[in-house]
């Protein structure tokens, strides 16, 4: 059977006119229900649902984002990768986007392509996003100096420092590596390790150097001696290249590894040396992949509260979208979560 009222065709579609007219309510009661305002009757709105379902009517969403300036949608530019971090850190985006009834565009950018993130800004804008998220963990224009973004739409910068940036708001959310590591490194000191040696991750990533400056600030604060650093590139087999150089040294009894995975590649090759872990060597991860509880021993890590971060962020964002002359909420640092496993230990007497 077919539904209508009869239009040919070849007739224009429907519009909000048509679905008032057979509703018999105003077209500002049509508008008020589509966009799930207030001061409507259940009887009405149900009218205007039903003429709506009978005409074949649908908002013409271009048009509503054309009269509000909204297209209600926020852009997020991250990073390429399958690495656990930025991974994890988009899929809280995505589910925090979903949430607040915003729809999603990604952009992806490459590592080593320094014009990435500028003509990523350009793309979400040309499809007029009320707002971006830049997730984006690499310093891609290292020490140079990179040319101003210009950004009509608020802007929201997770875990790393805003690039240059002209916008109506700039926010940034996530900048909390430096305490985890902090926490990490006390945590081994408070065990009785006279010092803590760090397995830092490549440092054009952002979350590297503030782990780093995390850990280097902590043994500094206490008169701790400050250990030469070991890089790595986040790998299990860079940790477990690194093993093998702690493990020729009898005075490591403590590391801090910027990610699980170099961790789990260290713990690895210090047992392949002769090296107990953590009776001779404690380890400490950070992240808390999935795998780190079920590894031998199991990783003391710290957790990286993914979804916190994203909630926290894109609740000012919205914020900043929705009341564009109001004051920015202020931010709230990210929680510490130090999960405590057996990796490590007091340093053995011997």
């Amino acid at each position: 059977m077919t539904r209508g009222t009869g239009r040919s065709s070849g007739s224009a579609a429907p519009n909000s006119v048509d679905v008032a007219r057979l509703a018999g309510v105003s077209q500002k009661t049509v508008s008020r229900v589509f966009n799930d305002e207030p001061y409507v009757s259940a009887d009405a709105r149900r009218r205007v649902l039903d003429a709506a379902e009978q005409l074949g009517y649908r908002r013409n969403n271009a048009a509503r984002a054309l009269a509000s300036g909204r297209t209600r949608s926020i852009g997020v530019i991250t990073l390429g990768t399958a690495l656990y971090g930025p991974a994890s850190l988009l899929m809280g985006v995505e589910r925090v986007v979903r949430d607040t009834g915003y729809a999603l565009r990604v952009v992806n950018t490459v590592e080593g392509d320094p014009a990435g993130l500028a003509g990523a800004v350009d793309s979400l804008l040309d499809q007029g996003v009320d707002g971006i998220v830049i997730s984006e963990p690499i310093d891609e224009e290292g020490d140079g100096a990179a040319e101003p973004l210009r950004v009509d739409v608020p802007v929201l910068v997770i875990s790393a420092p805003p690039p240059p940036i002209t916008s109506p708001v700039v926010l940034t959310a996530g900048r909390g590596a430096d305490l985890m590591a902090r926490a990490a490194t006390e945590h081994l000191l408070g065990l009785g390790h006279m010092t803590v040696h760090h397995l830092a991750g490549p440092q054009r990533w952002y979350a590297a150097r503030d782990r780093l400056e995390g850990w280097r600030a902590t043994l500094t604060a206490l008169g701790k001696e400050v250990p030469p650093v070991v890089v790595g590139d986040w790998s299990a087999a860079s940790g477990y290249a690194a093993g093998r150089e702690f493990a020729a040294d009898p005075e490591v009894t403590a590391v801090f590894a910027a990610n699980d995975d170099m961790a789990i590649g260290l713990v690895r090759s210090l047992s392949e040396a002769g090296r107990r872990v953590p009776e001779d060597i404690s380890v400490v991860g950070f992240d808390d992949i999935p795998v780190a509880e079920y590894v031998t021993p199991p990783l003391t890590t710290v957790r990286q509260p993914f979804d916190a971060m994203a909630q926290e962020g894109l609740k000012r964002l919205v914020h900043a979208i929705e009341n564009p002359d109001a004051d920015p909420l202020p931010a709230s640092p990210p929680p510490v979560d130090l999960i405590i496993r057996a990796s490590t230990a007091p340093p053995n007497a011997s």
